[in-house]
C-alpha cells in the first residue's frame, strides 16, 4: 500500500516535537523555567546623558538671561485670557504667597540659565537636577508616571527611541543593524501645578502637557551637547503648540555646580 508522504511527515514532526518537550521537561525542573527579567532602561540606554551640563544661551537672550519686562510676550502664542493674567503679574505678590517657583516648573525650567546634574536614581528612573531653583525631575521608564498631587515638575513618563534603517526596497528590503550610540530620549510630562512659562508672568494651566526629545551630539574635538526639543500644549492659555529648542554642553565635573533657591525677580 502506498503511504501518504504528507501525512507521514506531519506525524513524524509531531512525534519529534513531543519527544523534545518531554526530554526538556525531564531534564529541567519547572521552577527553573522562569522567564528572564526584562532589561532595565539604564542597560538599554543608547546614549549616556549622565554627568554635569551647562545651558548655553544662543537665542532668546532677552527672555532667558534677564527677567523680561511686563507685557513682553513675543513669540509665545497666548490666548486673550492668558494675556490678561500676565498683565496682572506681581512678583512681590508671588513672594508673599510663597510662589517664588512659579517660573521653575517643568515647562520653563530647562530654559532657565543653569547647570544640570543627571544621574540614575535606579535602573528605571533617570534623575535630572537643576542648580537654578534646586528642582528635581524624575523620568520614569517602563511604566506610567506615578500620578498624585500636581507639582511643579509634574509626572514624566520616558522611553528610549531607537532609529530604524532599511536597505533595499520592496520584497528584497531588509533591516540594517544600527550602531550603538544612536537613539534619543522621549519624555511626556503631565499632572503639572500651574505656573509661568516666563518669569514675567506668562501663565500655563493645570491642563498643560509637554513632550520632549533629548538628543546627544558628539563633536570631533570631544565636546558633547544635549539638544532638547520641547513641545508645550496648553488648551487654556496657548493658541497653538509652543516649540523651543535648548542646548546644554557637558562639563568635566561639578566644580561649578551652584544650587540657588527660586526667585520671583531674577
Amino acid at each position: 500500500m502506498q503511504r501518504n508522504d504528507s501525512i507521514w511527515r506531519g506525524s513524524r514532526c509531531t512525534l519529534l516535537l513531543a519527544a523534545a518537550v518531554a526530554s526538556l521537561c525531564a531534564s529541567r525542573p519547572l521552577a527553573a523555567q522562569a522567564r528572564p527579567a526584562a532589561a532595565s532602561a539604564k542597560s538599554l540606554a543608547p546614549i549616556d546623558l549622565t554627568g554635569y551640563w551647562v545651558s548655553v544661551v544662543t537665542e532668546d537672550w532677552r527672555w532667558r538671561m534677564v527677567t523680561p519686562a511686563k507685557g513682553d510676550y513675543a513669540s509665545v502664542p497666548l490666548t486673550p485670557g492668558a494675556k490678561k493674567i500676565a498683565d496682572a503679574w506681581d512678583p512681590a505678590r508671588d513672594e508673599a504667597a510663597g510662589e517664588q517657583c512659579r517660573s521653575y516648573g517643568a515647562p520653563a525650567i530647562m530654559r532657565v540659565p543653569e547647570r544640570l546634574r543627571i544621574s540614575w536614581q535606579d535602573e528605571n528612573t533617570l534623575k535630572v537636577e537643576t542648580d537654578a531653583g534646586m528642582q528635581t525631575r524624575l523620568f520614569h521608564f517602563g511604566k506610567s508616571a506615578p500620578g498624585g498631587t500636581p507639582s511643579w515638575q509634574g509626572d514624566s513618563a520616558a522611553h528610549w527611541e531607537f532609529p530604524s534603517a532599511r536597505i533595499g526596497a520592496g520584497s528584497v528590503a531588509r533591516k540594517m543593524e544600527v550602531q550603538s550610540g544612536f537613539g534619543s530620549l522621549k519624555v511626556e510630562t503631565s499632572n503639572l501645578r500651574p505656573g509661568y512659562l516666563r518669569k514675567n508672568g506668562i501663565p500655563y494651566s493645570a491642563k498643560t502637557t509637554m513632550t520632549e526629545f533629548w538628543d546627544l551630539n558628539k563633536e570631533t574635538n570631544g565636546d558633547q551637547w544635549i539638544v532638547i526639543t520641547a513641545l508645550v500644549d496648553d488648551p487654556e492659555y496657548l493658541q497653538e503648540q509652543w516649540v523651543t529648542a535648548l542646548h546644554f554642553k557637558k562639563e568635566a565635573d561639578g566644580a561649578k555646580w551652584d544650587p540657588t533657591p527660586c526667585s520671583s525677580r531674577w
